[in-house]
């Protein structure tokens, strides 16, 4: 049945969660500029010292981006010329841009084909033929934890770090540890769309080990632990505090908007079962993991097509993400060629983001999944 009124649904809607919170964020930062005290200081240390107690980490360190964080903690590990770093070619583009930032040489490893996060099953053979790989950067994509024992299991064997990419997944769980403390160093992004996101950019990296911990301080304030004196050449990459004070305020929240989120997901999953949709949301690996939905991505048959229809409906989506990384053009000199990672391709030509967020109104919802309805009872 077609439907008689056209809504306008955005894929995030950040106004409707900054009006629940706009004068506490606004004190806040006002709090800040009042202060003069934007580089560092007290809202750091608040955010670092509530983030390494949420993540259930030793130590959090704040930068200036997820994807500093990245580049950072490659440098941590002495990562660079000679080395090799393997990730997955289905991912957000820093991921891969860190390890070239980083002078190493990218190797890839294709996704499983039902929760898009990296495959385990190919890792060992990726390591046993790639003899210089120090470190692996799994992804836990979307939200959901990547296979984390298989992993670390393998890693031991071959004597290779773990950076794990939970730019996405603040909060997420795999057999109730949480995402950036299972590894050796853990990435976080708090750009404005994640669950838990700043009015711009900044980013945190997470350790169990001080000694790791004290150098990524250094890296970030050009490898400086005292003033004008420098053991190694880090970056500028400090955090501010007009960032911290903002995610300060929204980090009680942020419970709450991941049971949201949760909430919505299952929601979407029993609509589609009930219209007998054909579209698969990737899933967790295991029933123990804990998905926080940064996103909500479904395989669509015809998405183009679909993303199109939906956009007649008043529906915003996203395509997370749109094009493998080893065939994106900067990486042409890996010597990738399509048809090298086919479930990362095919992955690029089905996935579809929809509205997640939790302020997102059931009605809303059902608006959505009765638009993708009709989109195939029509087609």
């Amino acid at each position: 049945m077609m439907q008689s009124q056209t809504r306008q649904i955005p894929l995030l809607d950040l106004k409707a969660q900054h009006a629940t919170l706009r004068e506490e964020a606004l004190s806040a930062v006002t709090r800040v500029i009042d202060a003069q005290a934007f580089i560092l200081g007290k809202e750091v240390q608040q955010l670092e010292e509530t983030t390494q107690a949420y993540c259930g980490a030793r130590h959090a360190i704040g930068c200036a981006s997820g994807s500093d964080a990245l580049f950072l903690a490659l440098l941590a590990l002495d990562i660079g010329h000679g080395d090799q770093v393997l990730t997955t070619p289905y991912t957000f583009f820093a991921t891969a841009g860190s390890i070239v930032r980083a002078g190493a040489e990218l190797v890839f490893v294709d996704i499983e084909p039902r929760t898009f996060n990296m495959d385990m099953n190919r890792v060992e053979s990726a390591l046993a033929r790639h003899r210089r790989v120090k470190a692996v950067i799994p992804v836990h994509l979307y939200g959901a934890p990547a296979e984390m024992d298989e992993l670390m299991s393998l890693t031991a064997k071959f004597g290779v770090k773990i950076i794990e990419d939970a730019a996405q997944s603040i909060g997420a769980e795999y057999k109730g540890r949480r995402c950036g403390s299972i590894g050796d160093i853990g990435c976080f992004s708090f750009y404005p769309s994640k669950n838990l996101g700043g009015y711009g950019d900044a980013g945190m990296m997470t350790t169990n080990d001080d000694s790791l911990a004290d150098k990524l301080r250094a890296l970030r304030v050009h490898g400086s632990r005292r003033r004008y004196y420098h053991e190694w050449v880090g970056v500028n990459s400090r955090i501010d505090a007009l960032q911290a004070a903002v995610l300060n305020v929204k980090f009680k929240y942020l419970d709450a908007w991941t049971a949201g989120r949760q909430r919505n997901a299952a929601l979407y999953e029993t609509h589609f079962r009930e219209m007998d949709v054909a579209v698969v949301p990737p899933l967790p690996s295991a029933s123990t993991t804990r998905h926080v939905y940064n996103q909500f991505v479904i395989r669509a048959q015809r998405r183009d097509a679909l993303q199109e229809f939906l956009r007649g409906r008043g529906v915003g989506t996203d395509i997370y993400y749109p094009l493998s990384l080893h065939q994106q053009e900067c990486f042409a000199s890996l010597g990738y060629r399509k048809g090298d990672f086919p479930e990362s391709e095919r992955a690029a030509a089905e996935s579809l983001a929809l509205p997640v967020y939790p302020e997102l109104p059931q009605e809303d919802l059902r608006y959505v999944a009765e638009s993708i309805r009709d989109f195939y009872r029509q087609s």
